[in-house]
Formats: C-alpha cells, structure tokens, sequence
C-alpha cells in the first residue's frame, strides 16, 4: 500500500513537472518576444502599444546591416516567436505524450515519464526551428529587395495580397486539411509511431511538428505582411491557431479565415489599397 502510495505521488509530481515545463517555457519565450527577441526593437513599440502605456517607441532609424551575428540573432527572434506561438496549442499533444508514457508498463525502468516528454517537446520545437531557418533567409532576400519596411511588413500591395491570397487557399487545400486533422487529433500518430527510447521520442515530437508545419506555416508566413515584429499579428494569429486546433469546428472556423484572407488578398491585387 505505502509502495502504491509513493508511486501515485511520483506520477502527480511528474505530470506537474511537465506542465509547469510548458508553462515556464511558453510564458518565457513571450516575454522574450515582448522585449523584442534580442533584436533591440519592443514589440509594444513596433505595435504602436507603448505609446498608449507611457513609454516611447523604439523604433528602427535605418535597416540593420545582414552579417553572421544578426542572421543568428533574427534566427533566435524567429524560433522563439514559433515556440510562443505555437507551443500552447501543442501543449494537449505533449501531455497526451506524457499520459501514454506514464501507462507503459516498462515506463519506470526507463526514467520518468517527464524526460522523454520533454525530449517529445524538443522534437516538436526542432521541427520549427527548421522553418525559423527557412524564415530567416527569406527575412534576408526580402529585406535585400527592398520588400520590407524598417518594421518588418511588405513594402508593396502585391506582396501583400499574394501572401494573403495563398494563405487563404492554403486553408481549403487536401494537404492543411489533413494536417489539421492530426493536430486536432495525434493519438493515432503516437499509437503508430510510438518508441519508447530517447530517440524515438525526439523523432516523434519532430513527426507531430511536421504535420504542425504543414497546418500552419502559410499563417506564420503572414507575419511578413503585418509586420514580423508586430505584437497584434503574432497574438492574433497565435490565437487562432489555438482556436483552430481546439474548438469543436475549428476546422469550419479554419476555412471561414481562409475565404476572408483570399479575399482581402484578392482585394488588395486589385488596387484596393488605393
């Protein structure tokens, strides 16, 4: 009974465990964004926010030059802005993770249940670190072609309705579709993949990250026509990926966006924008 007993309160601590590990994580790496994500520029300020809570903007005089050390540094604004994004809507996907790790009957003799979670979150996370590298050097040739601004948005109309337009196609595509499918449900992808080894944990994670990918990389790429740095656009489209992911017609909800952003796309190819 005593052995039963300590083996529950284990099992409590390590779901905690994982849980305020999420937490910690997801509200570290906001703040990080709020601070400007190491590029010297508040979000607040690129948002217009700080004037409105008494502080002054910063904002950027001249474009920053490309060199090794800022590719590094846009890089980690970029990854870090994925992982405030998206790790909460991953986070059901992580503790389901956890919960199946907990039930294995070989679970205890190979660690607890909270480090191969956290090795299945690092997949996950790595999976957008990918895409963080792929952002960075289109941050770089867009920039380079004079198609973004000192605060990180489209320069011009057409780049601006073309991200829209296929990001609102994207949305009604087989492909999204399907990826959404598993983002709203992974319990038949981890009951297939399932390893129970340290590496096969970070190959699982990275597996969900890649479906994650494909259900959501056309909306990060928006960023780049509301502004990269842009605090309404990373929290607005944060949330609708949550929404997306979790309400019971996320899918319908996902599809409404779509024809409102291809339209808007549509809208501003046509010179609506004056």
């Amino acid at each position: 009974m005593a052995v039963t007993s300590l083996l529950e309160a284990a099992l409590r601590r390590d779901r905690w465990l994982v849980v305020g590990g999420l937490l910690c994580v997801t509200l570290a790496s906001w703040l990080f964004v709020l601070d400007g994500a190491g590029t010297g520029m508040s979000t607040l300020g690129m948002s217009g926010l700080d004037l409105a809570l008494g502080g002054g903007r910063r904002m950027p005089m001249e474009p920053a030059a490309w060199s090794p050390g800022y590719a590094a540094i846009v890089f980690a604004m970029w990854w870090v802005m994925m992982v405030a994004m998206m790790l909460p809507s991953a986070s059901p996907a992580v503790l389901l993770f956890a919960r199946i790790r907990r039930g294995k009957p070989a679970a205890g003799a190979a660690g607890p249940a909270s480090g191969r979670t956290f090795l299945f979150a690092g997949g996950y996370l790595a999976a957008w670190g990918g895409f963080s590298l792929l952002a960075t050097l289109a941050q770089w040739g867009l920039e380079a072609s004079g198609l973004l601004s000192l605060v990180m948005a489209s320069t011009t109309a057409w780049l601006g309705g073309l991200l829209l337009l296929a990001a609102g196609l994207w949305q009604f595509t087989p492909l999204k579709q399907a990826c959404l499918r598993h983002c709203r449900s992974p319990l038949s992808f981890l009951m297939m993949h399932w390893r129970d080894d340290a590496l096969g944990a970070v190959r699982m994670g990275a597996g969900h990250g890649l479906f994650c990918l494909g259900c959501c990389w056309f909306l990060m790429a928006l960023l780049f026509f509301g502004g990269i740095m842009n605090l309404w656009w990373i929290g607005g489209l944060a949330l609708f990926v949550l929404l997306e992911k979790m309400v019971p017609a996320g899918h319908r909800l996902g599809q409404v966006a779509g024809a409102a952003l291809a339209g808007w796309g549509i809208w501003l190819l046509a010179g609506g924008a004056g």
